[in-house]
């Protein structure tokens, strides 16, 4: 999923149902891509969080890449990155878990 511009109040419900869509389809990883993401608010990070654990109920597993700095700095703030598997890029997720892309 590679999701772009803002993510917030205006289109957390349209990524949540990006992300179901993808749980029905029984990937056993769902890598969201947060390069093209300029800013994220409160509504983005619970739409996350939301997506994190319905991934995890299907029995598969998301990991988010890229963050831009606005991003990153969310996620330091609000100690995301200890709850998110982060990775710099999808190159780096996919060497570091040993997956072809």
């Amino acid at each position: 999923m590679e999701p772009k511009g803002k993510l917030d109040v205006t289109n957390a419900a349209q990524f949540r149902s990006q992300v179901n869509t993808a749980i029905a389809a029984k990937a056993q990883y769902l890598i969201v891509d947060l390069a093209d993401v300029n800013f994220m608010d409160s509504s983005g990070l619970g739409a996350l969080v939301a997506a994190l654990k319905a991934v995890r109920a299907s029995g598969s597993e998301l990991v988010v890449c890229s963050l831009s700095e606005q991003v990153q700095m969310l996620f330091d703030l609000t100690s995301m990155s200890k709850i998110f598997k982060v990775y710099r890029s999808r190159r780096d997720f996919a060497e570091k878990e040993g997956i072809v892309l």
